[in-house]
């Protein structure tokens, strides 16, 4: 166990040189670009106060879970430790899986669950415990399948953009889209074209992978948010604003209510 502590036990080593900048932090750019981590979600819980009171208090849960994600990241990216690794990649995971529970919609559900959103918790958290198994067994492939789930969840948000008839809400989900598949394109060029970024002197593209990830998982939430509301709750008449400023679509999105309600059934 405590050899998995150690720097360097982890079978991934992304193309950033080790130490080049500092002794103490291995892939310092890839550590350091997770600061969006840490910067956004306190903001994203204080704009979401509303929603977290009139329709669902665990959005906050989703802010939380940014946040460990992002530190589980710089960890790993720090040390390069198996431990990080793991930890990044189950952060990840559960995040993902705690969206999927709080934001599928019920149209969708399968007969066996009769729209119950507790039973879909049950079964996300024994398919989260069962593939948290399969990551700490096969670390060497946990990046790549992380890395597929992510695309049925692109496909999905683009099919519920279809069913939108609000142009904000449309661009905004154009850009999540756009910067998912951005993000991703780093993703695999930082993997699999390594030499060809150290021969120019930028080994960063799974920094620059970082950021634009942040940017279009906080903004997924958004949408799935807003989605949720105007699937479950329509007679609470979701919005979808922006800060600092409502005219300016690329601050940061956020969701309000115009009916507010101060029951809400976690159960539905």
């Amino acid at each position: 166990m405590w050899a998995h502590l150690e720097r360097g036990s982890s079978p991934v080593d992304w193309c950033e040189s080790n130490y080049s900048i500092s002794p103490v932090i291995a892939e310092f750019v890839n550590t350091v670009s997770n600061v969006l981590f840490f910067l956004f979600p306190p903001v994203l819980i204080h704009l979401f106060q509303e929603y977290a009171r009139f329709v669902n208090p665990g959005i906050n849960v989703l802010w939380v879970m940014l946040m460990v994600v992002g530190l589980s990241s710089a960890y790993f990216h720090a040390t390069l430790s198996l431990v990080g690794q793991l930890l990044d990649e189950l952060a990840i995971l559960w995040l993902f899986m705690a969206a999927f529970t709080m934001f599928f919609p019920k149209r969708y559900f399968p007969k066996f669950l009769n729209g119950n959103r507790k039973k879909l918790t049950y079964y996300s958290c024994v398919f989260s415990l069962v593939s948290t198994g399969f990551l700490v067994m096969a670390p060497a492939a946990n990046a790549f399948a992380l890395m597929i789930m992510a695309l049925p969840a692109i496909g999905f948000l683009y099919k519920e953009l279809s069913r939108s008839n609000c142009p904000r809400v449309y661009r905004l989900g154009l850009r999540c889209v756009a910067v998912s598949l951005l993000a991703m394109f780093c993703w695999v060029l930082d993997r699999l074209f390594c030499d060809a970024w150290l021969s120019i002197d930028f080994p960063y593209m799974h920094g620059v992978w970082h950021i634009l990830i942040f940017i279009a998982s906080y903004t997924a939430v958004v949408l799935c948010a807003y989605f949720n509301v105007l699937d479950e709750r329509p007679e609470q008449k979701p919005q979808l604003r922006y800060w600092p400023r409502n005219h300016f679509e690329f601050g940061i999105p956020y969701v309000t209510v115009k009916h507010p309600c101060l029951k809400y059934d976690m159960a539905i």
